[in-house]
């Protein structure tokens, strides 16, 4: 009788073995079909890392500005507010550029893809620094710099000259700029290469107004990681 369970037993223990063989197969051959990419899944980002990221830029009021989220553009668009459907943006982490502007390319629903966004240096930075760490897929929000710094004042005759009406100005409006290739902001000319900033008006009196054209934070999403 002994003998019996005993070989029942070992019998049982032979099914478990297969089982788990079965179980291990499968694992193997999910991993195999999913290549690196598993790697990247449970990997952060280091520096020198090549990151690919959806984002989303806020104005100091929360509103978004530019999103690569096409749901979000979709519900935010639809419901008439002017707002920028930007496309991914790769990155190279901890890397700092040379430049003053990163143009982001952008799609307006009146305009469709003819202008570019105007990312700062200092804000492409942030991005790039910000992001170490992070896991794909994970999501941050990355404070901008200067952003309660980046003022300028406004004439009358400047805002006429950027076809605004002083008198048709309101504290909190949107007022969209020309942003050339160089780090300041082109109010007086058109250069060559010209791309969008949107700031906000924070103050008015009758000489002009004072235009905030900084943004307190950016949210990201890790979309891939490519190892160094």
């Amino acid at each position: 009788m002994g003998e019996k369970k005993q070989k029942q037993a070992t019998k049982n223990w032979y099914k478990v073995l297969a089982i788990i063989g079965c179980i291990l197969f499968v694992v193997l051959m999910v991993v195999s079909s999913m290549g690196s990419s598993w790697v990247n899944f449970f990997s952060v980002i280091k520096p020198g890392d090549t990151v690919t990221i959806d984002y989303t830029i806020r104005d100091a009021r929360g509103s978004p500005i530019v999103t690569t989220d096409q749901q979000l553009y979709t519900t935010v668009a639809g419901s008439g507010y002017g707002l920028f459907f930007g496309k991914q943006l790769v990155i190279q982490a901890n890397q700092s550029t040379t430049k003053g502007v990163i143009p982001l390319p952008v799609y307006y629903r009146e305009e469709g893809w003819s202008k570019s966004f105007a990312l700062f240096g200092a804000e492409h930075d942030a991005i790039t620094m910000g992001v170490i760490g992070m896991k794909q897929n994970e999501q941050k929000t990355i404070t901008m710099p200067f952003k309660d710094s980046m003022t300028q004042a406004w004439s009358a005759d400047q805002l006429t000259r950027n076809g605004v009406n002083l008198s048709e100005v309101q504290v909190g409006d949107s007022i969209s700029m020309g942003v050339s290739d160089s780090p300041e902001l082109a109010t007086n000319t058109t250069p060559q290469t010209v791309y969008i900033r949107i700031g906000e008006v924070t103050k008015k009196t009758s000489e002009g107004v004072v235009i905030n054209f900084g943004y307190p934070a950016i949210d990201v999403r890790i979309v891939a990681i490519s190892k160094q």
